[in-house]
């Protein structure tokens, strides 16, 4: 049987790239040959001047360098937030993305992804044969993830528990999480390829010249975000209300949301929706955002519910939470995984030289934190919708702390046994989120159904477990925690049959 292999991040060396479909099975103890995103690179042993003449030819292939198991584990942690956010954030709306301004368990899921996305870049490309070849694919596998991306959150497939199908080409939303980060990964690995300068890190000053026109992109990038969010004047606007996508709305037809401002950080007036309303139009936005949680437009703030009355009429507005103008600004934190990975690249990985680094580590978050106070007096509060500077800073800075303490407990330490479920998620995080996160498979199940489509094998199960915990909203997180547990362990079946998708 032929083994598909997908990766998000382009890991494969220019030397030692699989074929996207092989024939032969892969070893399920050796992963590493799978997936090269992850490796730091360490220089072969040097090999004897003289060998007997019946001794056989010196191996002269890299030597395999030994797995980066933490990153596995980060991100298949992070997958593993993610559902359980996206599926029990409806009984526990405390755990769920905040309504506008702030942020919950809920917020760090996108983050983290950039961030490990940016670490992987880094430890992908620090050995560069072809830069053309290189960008070559890169272009292509952020086409491959715009693309699939599009398709997954695009609506052509139906809701949960909403037995619906087909998409109108007119109303398709064209922006969302993959998309996201098929923008960020190609900021940062074309930035990776191109803009860094061949010079030996031997201290901090020569890694910083080595870096710093990364870091000067990033910097132009934030100034740039920060200059349209606070500069672009947003007039009076209008958007077409139907009444079949939303609930209580008062009136069909065109609605007028006043603005006439500039710099204005809330829902109906900011920059970004300008800029999205303005190059993608409404029709491909996303027509339930998060401020519907908002108490101006629900009952059940901080959950979702019916408009209250007096509700303002951008309630019922379309708004994309992965839009143009704050995917600028969550490309920025692709680029802070990127100065993470490039630490690992470039320092001893043991234990006793880890901790004499961590006041490096140490001393960059907490220039990171004073400039995030300094933002947050500027008045730049914590928004995840509009992806502010201070989110940025607040949310690639936990990343960062989380690695670290990862890296210490998994890749130092060894303890892996209680996390090897986050490792498996982790080493085929995509198909997790394709199946899981994004709904693909239990919306799959529940299209056969007996009788009614409220009998499928989804809804039953978590009515079952709610009937057991004697509780609704208990008896959807244990639901929920049986879903992680079992696409866990099909990731780790997945490992041990060798079968590792990447794109």
């Amino acid at each position: 049987m032929e083994t598909s292999l997908v990766s998000t991040t382009g890991e494969d060396r220019d030397d030692e790239r699989l074929p996207l479909v092989s024939s032969s099975p892969l070893r399920p103890s050796s992963p590493s040959t799978t997936d090269d995103e992850i490796h730091l690179w360490q220089p072969p042993e040097p090999q004897p001047a003289t060998a007997s003449i019946a001794s056989p030819p010196p191996d002269t292939r890299p030597a395999k360098s030994p797995r980066l198991v933490s990153l596995d584990v980060f991100r298949g942690l992070t997958v593993a937030i993610m559902i359980l956010v996206d599926d029990a954030g409806g009984a526990f709306p405390s755990i769920n993305h905040a309504p506008w301004f702030g942020v919950t368990l809920a917020d760090y899921v996108m983050p983290s992804f950039l961030f490990i996305i940016g670490v992987s870049i880094a430890l992908v490309f620090k050995k560069i044969s072809s830069k053309s070849s290189a960008t070559k694919k890169v272009i292509i596998r952020t086409i491959k993830l715009f693309v699939l991306g599009l398709i997954i959150q695009g609506g052509f497939f139906h809701g949960h528990n909403n037995l619906t199908y087909g998409v109108d080409i007119d109303r398709i939303r064209l922006f969302g999480v993959l998309q996201r980060i098929a923008i960020g990964y190609f900021l940062a690995a074309i930035s990776e390829i191109w803009l860094i300068r061949n010079v030996s890190v031997d201290s901090a000053i020569s890694f910083v010249r080595k870096y710093y026109l990364q870091w000067a992109v990033a910097a132009i990038v934030s100034m740039l975000y920060i200059g349209l969010l606070l500069g672009l004047y947003v007039p009076d606007w209008e958007f077409q209300v139907q009444s079949k996508n939303f609930t209580n709305v008062r009136t069909n037809g065109t609605l007028l949301v006043q603005c006439g401002v500039r710099g204005s950080l809330d829902p109906p007036c900011n920059a970004v929706g300008l800029v999205d309303r303005f190059v993608l139009g409404q029709n491909h936005l996303y027509m339930h955002p998060v401020y519907k949680r908002t108490k101006e437009c629900s009952v059940n703030s901080p959950d979702y519910g019916p408009l209250p009355s007096g509700a303002p009429v951008w309630c019922s507005a379309p708004f994309d939470p992965e839009g143009l103008l704050s995917t600028m600004m969550a490309a920025v934190t692709c680029f802070v995984g990127l100065f993470f990975g490039h630490i690992i690249i470039h320092y001893k990985v043991s234990g006793q030289y880890l901790l004499q680094q961590f006041n490096l580590f140490l001393a960059c978050k907490l220039l990171m934190y004073q400039t995030l106070i300094v933002i947050l007096l500027l008045g730049m509060p914590f928004s995840k919708p509009l992806y502010s500077v201070s989110y940025m800073f607040l949310t690639a800075g936990v990343s960062g702390f989380a690695l670290i303490f990862i890296y210490f407990m998994v890749d130092i330490i060894k303890f892996t046994a209680p996390l090897v479920i986050f490792q498996w998620m982790g080493m085929n995080a995509l198909i997790v989120f394709i199946l899981a996160a994004s709904e693909i498979f239990p919306i799959f199940l529940q299209g056969f159904y007996w009788h009614s489509p409220s009998n499928n094998l989804v809804s039953l199960t978590e009515a079952a477990l709610q009937k057991i915990c004697n509780s609704k909203r208990w008896g959807t997180l244990a639901f929920v925690l049986l879903e992680v547990l079992f696409w866990g362990l099909v990731a780790g079946v997945l490992h041990i049959k060798g079968i590792y998708y990447k794109l």
